[in-house]
């Protein structure tokens, strides 16, 4: 992954504090972090993978939250932060074209809505019933499929975005999945929810039972 400037980096942080929120409504006051779900070993997650190829991203399927949505590309808007999906029914996810593409080393960084204003709940409502084991799978433009499990799942105030852990770079395939939660501030959300998961062996190997939309678990409350 190329190295950010110091200049790009405040860009994204500033991107990241909106991105896959309905508005850009003022945060609340700095809370206390959400809880942290700690990450499994690279064995409970799944066997390691050797980096792919890069080959853009054109679908996401999360099975265990019902997602299966197509990709755009996302870039920089002249004020230098980072593009968002549109505020569309039907909401797709986005992949931001200056991170690596699923699969390459590095982490690849896709964001998505949380609401679509009066469309209603956007492509990413569910991210933070994710759990640690659950697949992730980026369909990319070369006909392959990059497979990932989760390792965490964070719920962070917006003031105290990680830009570091989500853009920095790190020494094997990782996948950061991007979009708003917590109680609502304004036309907004208060929070980020980040999901964090490393590329696996392409047949799944060992690793938890896989889950699908529909099974029972102890889901939170819908906000």
């Amino acid at each position: 992954m190329t190295p950010f400037s110091g200049r790009a980096l405040a860009a994204l942080a500033l991107a990241s504090l909106l991105a896959g929120c309905a508005g850009s409504g003022a945060p609340a006051s700095p809370a206390a972090p959400g809880a942290r779900t700690a990450a499994p070993s690279v064995t409970a997650a799944g066997p390691p993978a050797r980096p792919l190829a890069r080959s853009e991203p054109v679908g996401l399927s999360i099975p265990a939250i019902g997602v299966d949505t197509p990709v755009t590309r996302l870039g920089l808007n002249p004020d230098g932060t980072v593009e968002v999906p549109p505020l569309t029914a039907h909401d797709p996810a986005g992949w931001y074209r200056h991170s690596p593409t699923p699969g390459q080393r590095g982490p690849s960084v896709l964001l998505g809505h949380v609401t679509v204003g009066t469309h209603g709940d956007g492509v990413f409502r569910r991210l933070d019933r994710l759990r640690p084991g659950d697949r992730v799978l980026a369909r990319l433009e070369n006909g392959t499929t990059a497979p990932f499990a989760v390792t965490e799942v964070r719920t962070v105030p917006k003031s105290r975005f990680p830009t570091d852990d989500v853009y920095g770079d790190v020494d094997r395939p990782e996948l950061r999945l991007v979009t708003c939660g917590g109680p609502r501030s304004g036309t907004g959300y208060r929070d980020n929810v980040i999901v964090f998961a490393v590329l696996t062996a392409p047949d799944g190997a060992s690793g938890p039972p896989h889950r699908t939309a529909g099974v029972p678990d102890d889901d939170p409350e819908e906000r």
